[in-house]
């Protein structure tokens, strides 16, 4: 009975040494003396023991990142720094091949990447490497996952962080940058001159338009009111001298009380009231030289 129970015990111990656990999102390669036997996924399984059967490596099935800095050169001969990130995994169907195929993956998938990244870029020049980034990204991810695809690791995304060129070529593209838009905003200050320039000239057109419009109108108020004023006058009896007396006496007046309120230090020669009959008088002697001129210029026609 002891010694069953004994047997019993190194079975259940024998057992217990096969058992084995393999965690989540990864698969454990068992080996038989060296030599693969088979995969185990997720959960609790058994194996020969004794060392019979050995769990050899875990793969994680996980999607892992590798960030690399690559030195390439564009199309214009500029070396720039291409930092990269690769986000790959395990194809769980060909564990067995993403164990025994490659001794350093991540080393094997650097050398991939570069190599793609080499082929590709010089197509580009420094400009276009930027406004293409994309399209350098999917060249290097579709050459990357045929290669890698061999192996048995999916490549799931490939990623260009950022193109880094020297720094003499970042202060050159950006006082390139600063120099044209400093151009810019000269067009643009330039322009706004113009605009207020013409906007001036306009206004400025218009108020003299609009001035002269005004004494047009204010000069023919003046005649129709003086017209009126000596039809009135005549009508009274007094002859056409007198009545051009008064009106001339009376614009004498006005025009001394609008240089009283305007404050002016102009003098007005003659400055007495009867400087008034003088201009009278050079008015109408001006007035019949024009019209002895009128009438000669009929007559000889």
């Amino acid at each position: 009975m002891l010694a069953l129970l004994i047997i019993g015990g190194i079975v259940l111990l024998i057992i217990l040494m096969g058992l084995f656990t393999v965690q989540q999102q990864s698969v454990a390669i068992i080996e038989r003396f060296g030599k693969f036997r088979r995969t185990a996924a997720a959960g609790l399984h058994l194996r020969a023991p004794l060392g019979i059967d050995r769990v050899a490596y875990r793969v994680q099935l996980r999607i892992q990142q590798n960030h690399m800095v690559i030195e390439t050169k564009t199309h214009d001969n500029v070396f720039v720094h291409m930092n990269i990130a690769v986000h790959y995994q395990v194809d769980p169907a060909k564990v067995k091949e993403a164990y025994y195929s490659l001794v350093d993956p991540v080393r094997q998938l650097t050398s991939y990447v570069e190599d793609a990244i080499r082929s590709s870029l010089p197509k580009y020049t420094l400009d276009e490497s930027f406004e293409r980034e994309g399209d350098i990204a999917r060249d290097v991810h579709k050459q990357l996952s045929e290669e890698m695809a061999k192996f048995g690791y999916v490549i799931i995304r490939t990623l260009i962080t950022s193109i880094e060129p020297a720094h003499e070529v970042k202060e050159a593209m950006n006082a390139i940058n600063a120099a044209q838009r400093q151009k810019m905003a000269a067009q643009e200050l330039a322009n706004a001159d113009k605009i207020r320039v013409v906007t001036a000239a306009e206004a400025e057109a218009d108020r003299n338009r609009l001035h002269g419009e005004g004494i047009a109108n204010q000069r023919k108020a003046i005649i129709d009111g003086l017209n009126s004023s000596f039809g009135e006058l005549k009508s009274t009896g007094l002859s056409e001298k007198d009545v051009m007396s008064i009106l001339l006496t009376e614009q004498y007046l006005d025009m001394m009380g609008s240089f009283a309120r305007q404050g002016t230090r102009t003098i007005l020669l003659p400055s007495n009231a009867t400087g008034a009959e003088d201009i009278r008088t050079q008015i109408l002697s001006a007035f019949a030289v024009n019209q002895d001129k009128v009438k000669e210029k009929k007559d000889s026609e």
